[in-house]
């Protein structure tokens, strides 16, 4: 049996069972509560397929009965052409079918006499998608694939062509249906219908657009001030991230390992409270300010508050993420072509400038992207930062949830925004094309790299000593917040705020109760974070395999989408979330789901630009030998792929698990009182003033990150690009055994 029929076989099987056992409409309490079993199978929400087939007369379920058959049957034809087609045939069908049904569901104002004929049984109120018809799309898709690569599609690497079809459906889902549903609201009234009057008002407002900060006006608009602190940003975290990594790297540096920790608390730390940390340190009452002007004499500004501010807070969170992409690059340069070309009778300089530092552009332009877009991005630090100075991100949350009240404005601002965003990648995408930067070739390399130049080395501690410093103050001030009764007001030392967030008590018959008031959301944040963290670094990183080394139609179209979905403002993203999954056809409001996928598809792109930037120095003859040795392509990625890329994998990784605790401006629309997230209970405890929990909450919370992120690193591990030198240890036994060889030749 092949492995393209044993896979087929899977599939339906899978999806036979799906349509045998399993719930087709989704039902109050979710399929993993288990409360549907109390009314199966009688209840028309809790029968599968085929008991709604049989019992309530849904009589076009047999139709996708009909087309695993036929899947079945396609399964015995020796012909794969003819094989192919039929799968192909039959997986679109289902996916159609399946596909017009759950939006059937939603066209309850319309008279449609398809969806009244075929569907009609969906108007007496039936719920949405439920985990059996859900089975059955995805083993749809499945056959759609395998049916592709019996045609010959990808060089019928059934592995290939699976993984594309299934990211594309789920791209598709979670990011093009949800943003989608929001651009709509664009051009709609309140009521729904249609109205472009709300577009071009906005798209001509002069508070976006105007210039009158170039011509010595207050300040140009919304938009201008959004890019020009992205590209602010950008490159201020892209210059630091360079210079940690390569004092991490290639300097004798004696804090090495407590530079990577400082480089790492920023990003996992909740983002306002930087903001609130730089406040007591600089604002207008802060530590700093006030004693500068007592010893100056003068009155204490408020230069923390607008764009300022927000750079130093935005550099200080982003520089990490920059850090973590680069250091995997550095180390990737070629230690043999630095000492090939100081053999050339190059300074030290000249190496570094002519040859390292262009063998890492592909990091340094996805650093730059990254930081680009998370800038753009940010809600937390402008909302404590900005005072009167709005971004974008802000303005789209005040949009919708503020006095205005305007869908409409939160559209148009969401696709300027995105408008930005998509001009730097093409930018990058530019700037790199037509190079090539692969330096692992799988030869042996087992030179070392080459020492900063003096200058150079110089001038990276004299920026990331200070950097040091600064940070080190910050979380000082973070810390010591936790510990004081009133943040800057009462400074007087306790820990009631530990006891309260943090406390444990035993019920009264026996066991351990966890009476904190922070415990049920940290559990629950625990949870959705371990659960998307190794789902978006496996999505991220296929996808960037799939994008460096498979050439597929719609490719640039693909990678469009993905970075959609990081580039818009996680306010849009909730509010898109809540509006596209609220309804059916598939309606996760309320759910831990609706979280994961949030998560995994806001965060995929940092794991798909990591893997992009590593993979872009990993020569494509390593695939090709072991494709050659007839190893597949999983295979060959789960054997050769994965072990050089461990810091593309620990980045994404880290950056998932982080996020997904300190994400604010998404998670803030899509938490329940079931499943309530630590930044949201946080957001709640500063609303009504209880500082010192927060503090203490937020304290806690970093120490678990960085235990969690020191767990990864080394469950992941490190990556080895040079090979052992074994010949002088295998000399010896070499050398006796040398005449005895000579001998028996003779």
């Amino acid at each position: 049996m092949t492995h393209s029929n044993r896979r087929l076989d899977i599939a339906l099987l899978v999806g036979i069972a799906a349509l045998i056992l399993l719930p087709w409409y989704r039902i109050e309490g979710g399929f993993f509560g288990l409360g549907w079993l109390s009314s199966f199978p009688g209840d028309p929400a809790s029968a599968p397929a085929i008991l709604q087939i049989a019992q309530h007369g849904r009589w076009w379920l047999a139709i996708l009965v009909a087309l695993l058959v036929l899947g079945g049957f396609a399964r015995l034809l020796p012909n794969a052409l003819r094989r192919g087609a039929l799968l192909v045939w039959a997986g679109g069908l289902g996916v159609f079918l399946l596909a017009l049904q759950g939006l059937a569901i939603n066209f309850s104002g319309w008279s449609w006499t398809i969806s009244e004929t075929l569907f009609g049984a969906l108007a007496d109120g039936q719920p949405s998608m439920g985990a059996g018809a859900v089975l059955t799309g995805v083993v749809f898709v499945l056959m759609f694939s395998f049916g592709l690569a019996d045609r010959g599609v990808m060089k019928g690497d059934a592995f290939v062509v699976g993984a594309i079809s299934i990211l594309i459906v789920l791209v598709t889902i979670f990011v093009f249906y949800p943003v989608g549903s929001m651009f709509v609201g664009a051009f709609q009234s309140f009521d729904g219908s249609f109205n472009p009057d709300g577009f071009v008002s906005n798209i001509q407002d002069s508070s976006i657009w105007s210039l009158d900060c170039v011509v010595g006006g207050d300040r140009c608009g919304v938009a201008w001030r959004t890019l020009w602190l992205a590209i602010l940003t950008a490159s201020g975290a892209t210059l630091l991230g360079l210079c940690f990594a390569l004092v991490a790297t290639r300097t004798r540096f004696p804090f090495k390992k407590g530079l990577r920790l400082l480089t790492i608390l920023p990003i996992i730390t909740p983002p306002f409270v930087v903001g609130l940390a730089l406040t007591l340190l600089f604002g207008r009452a802060g530590v700093v300010t006030q004693t500068v002007a007592s010893i100056l004499g003068t009155e204490p500004g408020r230069w923390l508050y607008g764009l300022t501010g927000i750079w130093i807070a935005q550099v200080l969170s982003f520089t990490p993420i920059s850090f973590l992409v680069l250091i995997g690059v550095v180390e990737g340069v070629s230690p043999s072509m630095e000492e090939a070309s100081q053999t050339l009778r190059a300074n030290r300089w000249r190496t570094f400038w002519r040859v390292s530092l262009p063998l890492m552009k592909p990091g340094l332009a996805n650093a730059f992207l990254i930081a680009f877009i998370e800038s753009m991005a940010d809600f937390g630090n402008p909302m404590v930062l900005g005072g009167s100075h709005g971004v974008l991100s802000t303005e789209i949350f005040f949009a919708v949830v503020g006095s205005q009240n305007d869908p409409s404005r939160a559209a148009v601002l969401a696709m300027i925004l995105l408008l930005f965003t998509m001009s730097a990648f093409i930018a990058q995408r530019f700037w790199l094309s037509g190079k090539n930067f692969a330096t692992v070739t799988g030869k042996g390399d087992s030179g070392a790299h080459i020492a900063l130049p003096r200058g150079l080395a110089i001038a990276v501690h004299a920026v990331v000593i200070p950097w040091m410093i600064f940070t080190i103050v910050v979380y000082a001030m973070i810390l010591f917040g936790g510990f004081v009764r009133t943040w800057g007001l009462d400074n007087t030392l306790t820990i009631e705020h530990y006891i309260s967030a943090f406390s444990i008590g035993w019920r009264d018959g026996g066991g351990l109760a966890w009476t904190g008031v922070a415990w049920n959301s940290f559990w629950t944040t625990m949870e959705i974070a371990l659960i998307s963290a190794p789902l978006t670094a496996a999505v991220g990183l296929l996808t960037a395999y799939l994008i460096v080394r498979q050439k597929f139609v719609g490719r640039n179209l693909f990678e469009f989408a993905l970075m959609m979905s990081f580039a818009i403002p996680g306010t849009v993203i909730g509010i898109s979330y809540i509006m596209a999954f609220n309804l059916p056809p598939l309606e996760m409001t309320g759910t831990a789901l609706i979280l994961v996928a949030c998560f995994v598809f806001r965060n995929m792109p940092v794991g798909v630009r990591g893997g992009v930037a590593a993979m872009s120095q990993l020569d494509k003859s390593l695939d090709e030998a072991s494709l050659t040795l007839r190893a597949d392509s999983f295979r060959t990625i789960r054997k050769i792929i994965l072990p050089l890329l461990r810091p593309a994998i620990t980045a994404a990784l880290v950056y998932s698990f982080v996020r997904a605790i300190t994400s604010i401006s998404a998670v803030i629309f899509l938490v329940s009182a079931q499943y309530n997230m630590s930044t949201a209970y946080i957001v709640g405890l500063v609303e009504n003033g209880e500082y010192g929990i927060a503090i203490a909450y937020a304290s806690a919370l970093i120490v678990v990150m960085v235990v969690v992120i020191l767990v990864f690193q080394l469950f992941v591990g490190e990556r080895r690009l040079r090979r052992e030198n074994r010949v002088e240890i295998a000399a010896p036994a070499a050398i006796a055994s040398a005449p005895i060889r000579q001998e028996k030749t003779a």
